[in-house]
């Protein structure tokens, strides 16, 4: 894309596409791959992504590329997948939906802990570290990674939102 103006409409393109197929957009990305664009979309849905998902969201996407000739002239190669647990997170609903694993935490003041997410509203998590649940302000993370587990979680003391918290919202709307 030549413009940051040309990026912000892609954007909101294919943030109404993705949307239309019931998934959240993560992350648009287009670069140069030799004569062609390569657009990489990252998705993400309250129950996960399955290739079947990536299969649809695909197709209308291209569609919707293709007719609106958002990339005009240019060919290009689109390539969408799942936002992948390898992705920091950076939004309330990355936090809602990866309750029950555990994660890694390093606060903006340097501090570090890890624990696994036993609930968040839109400001902040319950993170159960070693044994006691610690509040974790987004506002005072500088980075947070979900940590690959190779065995079995154990179960979660508490799953969900925190008492009073908003968490999930019924009217299916995204709290960011």
């Amino acid at each position: 894309m030549k413009s940051d103006a040309a990026m912000d409409q892609l954007g909101l393109l294919l943030g109404s596409v993705v949307s239309e197929c019931g998934f959240d957009l993560d992350f648009v990305e287009v670069r140069a791959a030799g004569r062609r664009r390569l657009v990489r979309v990252l998705i993400d849905g309250d129950d996960g992504v399955t290739l079947d998902d990536v299969a649809v969201v695909t197709r209308a996407i291209s569609q919707a590329i293709d007719a609106q000739q958002a990339m005009g002239e240019a060919s290009y190669t689109l390539e969408v997948s799942s936002r992948g647990i390898d992705r920091p997170l950076t939004l309330p609903r990355h936090w809602r939906r990866n309750v029950g694993r555990l994660v890694s935490v390093v606060r903006v003041d340097g501090g570090t802990s890890t624990g696994r997410i036993l609930g968040s509203d839109l400001t902040s998590a319950t993170v159960d570290v070693e044994g006691g649940e610690q509040i974790i302000d987004f506002a005072d993370v500088k980075r947070a990674q979900i940590q690959v587990e190779f065995s079995k979680p154990p179960k979660s003391r508490r799953a969900g939102p925190r008492p009073g918290s908003a968490g999930p919202r019924p009217d299916g709307e995204e709290d960011q």
